[in-house]
Formats: C-alpha cells, structure tokens, sequence
C-alpha cells in the first residue's frame, strides 16, 4: 500500500508539473483547450486553434500534449484506470479554477 502511495504522490507530481505548462503554453497561444475538437487539432499540427501566433509556444504545447497522453498511459499501467481518472480529474479540476474560462469547454465539462 505504501509503494502505491509514493508512485500516487510521484505521479500527482509529475502529471501536474506537465498539466501546467500545458495550460502555459496555451495561454500564450490562446488556445481554448477544452473547446470540442482543439486538444486533436493541436495534436494534428493545426495552428488554426490558436488566437495569437507563436510557433515556438505552439509546439511546445504540441509536444507536452503528446508527453501528457504517455504519461497517462504509463500512469494507467501502474496505478490503475480508475485512480489514474481521478488523479487527473482532480488536477484538471484544480487547472480549471485557476484559469477559469480561458481553457475554453463548460465549466462543467471533464
């Protein structure tokens, strides 16, 4: 129980430094992350999305995306499905209330 501890609070860490700068870089490209279809236009190298033009800013969003799918995957792996939903729900919850409405989406969208 304790392993799996440490590798929650290891993960929460990690998942939540990457999860930021995400929302970083999309702030500097005013990209509305939560609005149907832009995280898979911005994995699609469709700079369409964006509202200020910063190639620079857009693919490091682009290559944190890509790294926050693996990192869930490998988060899946070790912690399960369940606790790896919650673990980024609560971060997401967290990114929410800090950005409010520039992430895009509902605020009570997932």
């Amino acid at each position: 129980m304790t392993e799996k501890l440490d590798d929650l609070k290891t993960w929460t860490h990690q998942i939540d430094d990457v999860m930021h700068e995400i929302v970083r870089e999309a702030a500097i490209c005013d990209v509305k992350l939560l609005d149907p279809g832009v995280i898979e236009a911005v994995l699609q190298n469709n700079e369409s999305v964006c509202g200020h033009d910063n190639p620079r800013a857009f693919k490091k969003l682009r290559d944190m995306l890509m790294l926050g799918f693996i990192m869930r995957d490998k988060v899946y792996e070790k912690l399960g499905p369940v606790e790896t939903e919650e673990l980024i729900g609560a971060i997401r919850d967290k990114l929410r209330q800090r950005m409010g409405s520039r992430l895009g989406g509902s605020s009570t969208a997932s």
